[in-house]
């Protein structure tokens, strides 16, 4: 799985359809993850990436300095499916979506990384499986981080 982690001062979604706009999740100071699931993800990229997301140190302790987890700083999570983070760039013009999940696997392992992060304490938002949606936010830093359960950067 990956994940695009952007510390946020708030963030929030809304699903766009014909009928307009509805807003479907919002938070304050945290995390705005997007994330995309690959064809070869499992429960365990799935439990991973939650863990990582509440654990890493990217938000400032009272010298200032990047040294305290989301749970510490009593921040939010607010999950947005995008499959389009599976997208290989490598060749022509035209990204290809070979290497994402099919819509049933990667719906099942979002839910599963929600699930994680609630089961970690965190309060978290999110939007909503295959709909248009409009994420605004307002970074925080900006601090942007990148993570995959198959890959270190």
């Amino acid at each position: 799985m990956r994940a695009v982690l952007q510390r946020v001062s708030k963030a929030s979604v809304h699903v766009v359809d014909v009928g307009g706009e509805e807003l479907v999740g919002s938070i304050d100071k945290g995390w705005l993850v997007l994330v995309g699931v690959a064809n070869t993800d499992s429960d365990a990229d799935a439990v991973w990436l939650a863990e990582k997301t509440l654990s890493i140190r990217a938000f400032a302790d009272a010298d200032g300095k990047m040294n305290m987890s989301v749970m510490e700083v009593g921040g939010s999570v607010l999950a947005v499916s995008q499959f389009t983070l599976m997208g290989d760039t490598r060749k022509g013009r035209r990204p290809g979506f070979s290497d994402a999940a099919d819509p049933t696997t990667a719906n099942t392992l979002y839910e599963k990384f929600v699930a994680a992060l609630r089961a970690g304490g965190a309060s978290v938002a999110t939007g909503r499986f295959q709909a248009h949606m409009r994420v605004t936010l307002e970074n925080d830093g900006p601090v942007t981080l990148l993570l995959d359960s198959k890959k270190v950067f």
